[in-house]
């Protein structure tokens, strides 16, 4: 049997700083488009406006920690919603996150030309903006057909290279340019400029800033131990995120500030290039910054060509992010009967899901791209994004009553206790947050207005008939898709859990999921549980236990690598270890279970044995018992 030991500990896969920096890049890429968007239409008051939504993220923030704990699934906002509501409110906050990912991947792309204007001056206008981010789309929704996969440690390298030359502009400006007499007196026209209706609808359309706090839910299915790495890692985001838009605002409007117009106001910072050159910077915020920092000659020409290249790259990477999010949230609508099962099916070559790259990712994205307004991509999120985090609050509110006597290891805060139950204060001022500003974008936007209810119009209709002609279920009632097996659609055993601990059994058990999933493409996540005691609780300290744990999970990451194979380690805590074995292979929609049998010279491991049983007789799937050649001879 094929086996490596480690002299060294494993890094632990995606724990708190991996999580952080995978989010991050797609959190901190919107600073290269929000920051020119907000303020032609904030002008002096940009600052104010991305304080009032960075507090406004932080309770959202803390509403998709404690949602993504509780289900760390993919799905986030519409994962929240089945389990709060029911499946009519699932699909209602996943076809807006929908929308959210279709406007991600249209906005990041167009404004990937616009930074690489800096060697193409067309390229910052129409219709050549245009042009380039369709082709950024086309060949990003290509490369994910055929199954190119992300350098995950090139795509953390770059975040980390982003949030420090994020932070080294700051401080560069700080030095050289920052004027508080601008920023906070001769920028400000209270009730003028802006005018007080533009300043409430800054707010929503400052939240674009923050798209990608799906992507932690998303990553939720690779964190080692979810209680404990997630509200870490979004905690880090969110701070990170919020000391960026705090005070890069503050060095945009010194070096750009606000200035008398055709008897209005305006910031280069907001205003459109011109076709010949020249202009505002709405379209490469970040380049006007750099451009009126105060530098001259080579040390500014450096600046610009690697700022455009690193932005380009972010955007490029955020772009690719938007894809495959519109991809897996396409594949869990399909789990759950929400969309149609053909939207679920994987290529027979590739073993993707084509169809829903092609729709979702491409053809939509480019359509709503092909106006080229980023005003409108603008409005468009804020219509999608403020919808779906209310749905989010809204869900922990009703978890938090409904399940009120339910143990929990992670609890957001802050709470009141009334009447028998904690009531989430994040989640009741985040909601109240979003549903104004929601209504704020609803009101004041027409394009936003019609377009937004038309989408939600058409996705109800299309739900609606899909469960009365199709599925035959109610629209408020869940029903998972059944396993689909084929040679045309190749998911026998693509999805295979195996429950691991220290031991010779664990690893022959990991050992013949990785001939089985190397044979058939398929992915493997393995199952450490902590049992806690029922006097203690569920997130006491147990460090012993915790060790072994996570030494059996960097073993069969280990043995996956020498398949090449990726396996996926989760630590679970739990009372009983066979109940949250199935819960898991549950939430997975597994379709195997593989188990190592007991050693000969260990039969009376009762625990071992009673966890077996409980999950022969309760799997949602196939169990497979591995004996090896000891076991077998007994």
């Amino acid at each position: 049997m094929p086996r490596r030991r480690r002299q060294q500990r494993l890094e632990r896969v995606l724990g708190t700083p991996a999580l952080f920096a995978t989010a991050y890049g797609n959190v901190g890429s919107s600073i290269y488009y929000a920051l020119g968007l907000v303020a032609g239409i904030a002008l002096g008051l940009t600052p104010l406006v991305f304080v009032i939504s960075g507090v406004i993220f932080a309770a959202t923030a803390a509403t998709y920690a404690e949602g993504t704990v509780r289900f760390p699934e993919a799905g986030g906002s519409s994962s929240f919603a089945r389990n709060g509501f029911d499946e009519l409110v699932s699909f209602i906050a996943a076809w807006a996150q929908m929308l959210n990912y279709v406007i991600t991947i249209a906005i990041s792309a167009f404004f990937v030309p616009h930074y690489l204007s800096i060697f193409l001056e067309p390229l910052r206008t129409n219709p050549w903006d245009i042009v380039g981010g369709a082709i950024v789309i086309t060949l990003l929704v290509l490369l994910n057909i055929v199954g190119i996969r992300e350098a995950a440690n090139l795509n953390i390298f770059l975040a980390v290279v982003d949030f420090a030359t994020q932070l080294l502009l700051v401080l560069v400006g700080f030095a050289l340019v920052f004027s508080p007499h601008t920023v906070f007196s001769a920028n400000l026209h209270w009730g003028v400029a802006p005018t007080w209706s533009s300043f409430f609808l800054a707010i929503p359309i400052a939240m674009i800033a923050y798209t990608g706090i799906e992507t932690v839910s998303n990553l939720a299915e690779e964190a080692r131990d979810p209680p404990r790495d997630i509200p870490r890692s979004i905690s880090w985001v969110a701070g990170a995120v919020f000391a960026i838009y705090f005070t890069l605002p503050l060095i945009a409007l010194s070096a750009l500030p606000v200035h008398r117009v055709d008897g209005g106001y305006a910031t280069l910072l907001g205003e459109q290039p011109k076709s010949g050159g020249g202009g505002g910077f709405a379209n490469d915020p970040v380049l006007g910054v750099v451009e009126h920092l105060g530098l001259h000659g080579t040390v500014l020409s450096v600046a610009k060509v690697y700022v455009g290249i690193l932005a380009a790259t972010i955007l490029f990477i955020a772009t690719n992010a938007g894809v495959i999010g519109a991809s897996r949230i396409t594949y869990a609508m399909a789990g759950y009967r929400q969309i149609p099962e053909i939207f679920r099916r994987l290529h027979p070559r590739f073993k993707t899901p084509w169809l829903s790259l092609l729709v979702f990712g491409g053809i939509i994205s480019i359509a709503v791209l092909l106006p080229g307004r980023t005003t409108f991509l603008g409005n468009m999120y804020a219509f999608g994004a403020m919808l779906s985090f209310t749905i989010a609050h809204a869900s922990i509110i009703a978890l938090r009553v409904k399940r009120r006597d339910r143990e929990m290891r992670f609890r957001a805060r802050p709470n009141l206790r009334l009447g028998g139950v904690d009531w989430p204060l994040f989640a009741i001022f985040g909601g109240l947050g979003t549903a104004a500003a929601w209504l704020v974008v609803v009101v004041q936007k027409a394009d936003a207005r019609w377009v937004g209810l038309g989408w939600l119009t058409l996705g109800l209709i299309l739900y609606a008939s899909y469960r009365r002609y199709v599925v035959h279920a109610g629209l408020r009632e869940t029903v998972r898709a059944p396993i689909l097996i084929g040679p045309a659609i190749a998911l026998e055993y693509r999805s295979i859990l195996v429950p691991v601990k220290p031991g010779r059994e664990s690893e022959e058990a990991i050992d013949f999921a990785c001939r089985l999933a190397a044979e058939r493409r398929s992915s493997i996540a393995a199952v450490s549980v902590v049992v806690v005691p029922l006097e203690l609780p569920l997130d006491a300290d147990l460090p012993e236990a915790e060790a072994a744990a996570n030494e059996a999970l960097d073993s069969a990451v280990a043995i996956g690598e020498l398949y090449g194979v990726d396996v996926v380690g989760r630590l679970l805590r739990a009372r009983r270890p066979g109940r949250a074995i199935v819960r898991e292979a549950e939430r997975r929609q597994t379709e195997i279970i593989v188990i190592g049998a007991p050693r000969a010279e260990r039969p009376q491991r009762a625990i071992f044995s009673e966890t077996v049983d409980f999950i022969l007789k309760n799997a949602p799937s196939r169990v497979m018992v591995v004996a090896g050649k000891k076991a077998v001879a007994a």
